[in-house]
């Protein structure tokens, strides 16, 4: 009986230190960046969104979650410049593309992740546009206090259809593509 206790009070002080508890660290939204580019038939546009607020969760040093606030607000195309830089910001924060008067923020919530190897992470999270959420998948790389993505967004799937080639007929090439590309660093 007493070498069972032992090996009972052995197995408890192994277990306890064996566990590392989740550090949250908070992003800074000063230093982190969001870049993204969209494609038309006749060319391209590119830009940059904010991030309101965002943590990434560690156990020990292993990324385990992530929740993201995006500020749609923020979104501005640095492809062009006066006039028709104007005219395109308005036009995709309006009812036609992002509508940011009525949803003002995008949500991005890690759900499931995985470790494809040193340093890199296959993530799925649940990715909210326009009230919409729908699942999003991507791999991200962690080193240091910097974590790094690119991935695609089908816009269709939050109810951005203006433009797309799959919806409408006869659109020639004022044709949007569906996707467009995030690039995505975050400090911490």
């Amino acid at each position: 009986m007493k070498n069972l206790k032992a090996i009972a009070l052995a197995l408890v002080v192994v277990l306890s230190t064996a566990t590392v508890s989740a550090q949250t660290k908070k992003v800074d939204v000063k230093a982190s960046t969001i870049n993204w580019n969209g494609k038309k038939v006749t060319g391209e546009h590119s830009g940059t969104v904010n991030l309101k607020d965002g943590t990434l969760l560690f156990k020990g040093t292993k990324l385990v979650g992530g929740t993201f606030t995006v500020d749609m607000t923020t979104l501005t195309a640095t492809d062009l410049t006066g006039e028709y830089q104007t005219k395109l910001n308005g036009h995709l924060k309006s009812e036609d593309f992002f509508g940011t008067e009525k949803f003002p923020t995008a949500i991005l919530v890690f759900k499931k992740i995985g470790m494809s190897s040193k340093d890199m992470y296959s993530v799925t999270a649940d990715l909210t546009i326009k009230g919409i959420t729908k699942p999003v998948s991507f791999n991200m790389a962690v080193k240091g206090d910097t974590a790094s993505t690119k991935f695609m967004v089908d816009r269709t799937k939050y109810d951005i259809k203006y433009g797309s080639g799959s919806i409408f007929d006869n659109l020639g090439d004022k044709a949007i593509s569906d996707e467009f590309e995030l690039t995505v660093v975050l400090k911490f």
